[in-house]
């Protein structure tokens, strides 16, 4: 099977297991969020952000490192999402917070695509600078290489489990706000993978995706700092 077959079967087994991550959380082990609506035009803005963060930014990374085509990028994909549905909740008069449930979903959901994003090889252009490391591999060109697909694969995950054992407690905290601090640690784990990518630079030793990077925190860091009390917020969404 070609590689840009593998991804796509990983891409599919991703969004299975961020929609079962959920499921599990809810359904199974009975976890009450803080109440959320999710009508259709809010879904539609988050799909419709996110695609076009995706392709842009990805599109736009392969153009900075000199390489034409079009591309696809998760960090993009998120970017856009945070933006549509801030403006959404901007128009529409929307205060509460909208994030919690889908704060699993995103660390499985990377750790599993970026497995898919290992396995397509050069094709894909998401792995790393050489290395003499001992696991550095070979993608086909004939260099060692970082596997920072794998590192990256590897640091949501650990998120993940993280991320289960703290709402299994009925961490209030984490419950609340457990979407904001999935997003503030992929952007700071991505940020230092970015060191390891053959990426064009924009600002300095700075990628296109470092800075999405730090605008991925940045937002987190302000939703965080702003939060209202969670033990309070929750009691009162549980209710």
């Amino acid at each position: 099977m070609s590689g840009a077959g593998l991804h796509a079967i990983f891409d599919v087994a991703a969004w299975g297991a961020a929609c079962a991550a959920i499921w599990w959380l809810s359904r199974v082990r009975g976890l009450q969020f803080p109440r959320q609506s999710f009508e259709l035009p809010y879904v539609a803005a988050l799909v419709f952000g996110a695609g076009i963060g995706a392709y842009i930014f990805g599109t736009l990374n392969l153009w900075f490192s000199g390489m034409p085509g079009i591309a696809r990028s998760v960090e993009g994909a998120l970017a856009g999402g945070i933006v549509a549905i801030e403006l959404y909740k901007w128009l529409h008069d929307i205060t509460i917070r909208t994030g919690a449930r889908f704060a699993l979903p995103l660390a499985v959901g990377v750790a599993i695509g970026r497995i898919g994003c290992y396995l397509a090889g050069l094709d894909d252009f998401t792995y790393g600078t050489p290395t003499t490391l001992p696991w550095g591999h070979d993608f086909g060109d004939g260099a060692l290489r970082h596997p920072v697909q794998l590192y990256e694969s590897i640091a949501m995950a650990a998120f993940a489990v993280f991320y289960v054992l703290m709402v299994l407690n009925r961490n209030a905290a984490v419950i609340t706000n457990g979407f904001y601090l999935a997003l503030f640690y992929y952007g700071l784990q991505r940020f230092f993978w970015e060191f390891l990518k053959p990426y064009g630079t924009l600002i300095g030793p700075f990628s296109l995706f470092h800075l999405l990077s730090l605008f991925v925190m940045a937002y987190a860091a302000v939703m965080l700092a702003t939060a209202p009390s969670a033990s309070l917020k929750h009691e009162r969404a549980a209710a």
